[in-house]
């Protein structure tokens, strides 16, 4: 009897039973990171990393847009990005924001941020090396956006 040998076809059977639950279960913030490291290559960036403490401030100042219908840099309490940043335990040496509201997908706030200059220029930024992302929704199923990036200080 002839052995018969289906590596290729167990490799990439085994491959996809592992990949797509991964996929299907990427989270908003892990698409707008991966998106905007996407951006940052075209244009001979490196990569951003993820950092938690970023994530936090994002996610207060996405919490408290969709909250409020405050949509600013400016937080309902007042605060500054910046203040949000340290207050989240984050220290920085450079530090900027992104924010958005009504885009329903990461494709479609990335999109938006890229086609607006200030947006861009802090996703092209080499200097900044870590990113936090929020997605919040309000009760009318509207979406806020924060992208908290750093370069630790």
């Amino acid at each position: 009897m002839k052995r018969r040998t289906f590596t290729s076809g167990l490799a990439v059977a085994a491959l996809l039973a592992t990949a797509t639950p991964a996929l299907a279960t990427q989270t908003f913030q892990d698409r707008v990171l991966s998106l905007t490291n996407g951006e940052r290559a075209a244009v001979g960036c490196p990569a951003l990393t993820a950092n938690a403490r970023l994530d936090a401030a994002a996610r207060r100042h996405s919490d408290d847009m969709a909250r409020t219908g405050n949509f600013s840099h400016t937080g309902s309490d007042g605060s500054t990005a910046g203040q949000r940043v340290t207050d989240a335990g984050y220290t920085y040496r450079l530090m900027a924001e992104n924010i958005a509201a009504g885009q329903g997908t990461a494709e479609e706030v990335v999109r938006a941020w890229m086609n607006s200059e200030s947006h861009r220029a802090n996703i092209v930024n080499c200097e900044l090396r870590e990113l936090g992302v929020a997605h919040a929704v309000d009760g009318n199923n509207k979406s806020y956006w924060t992208q908290d990036f750093g370069a630790p200080g």
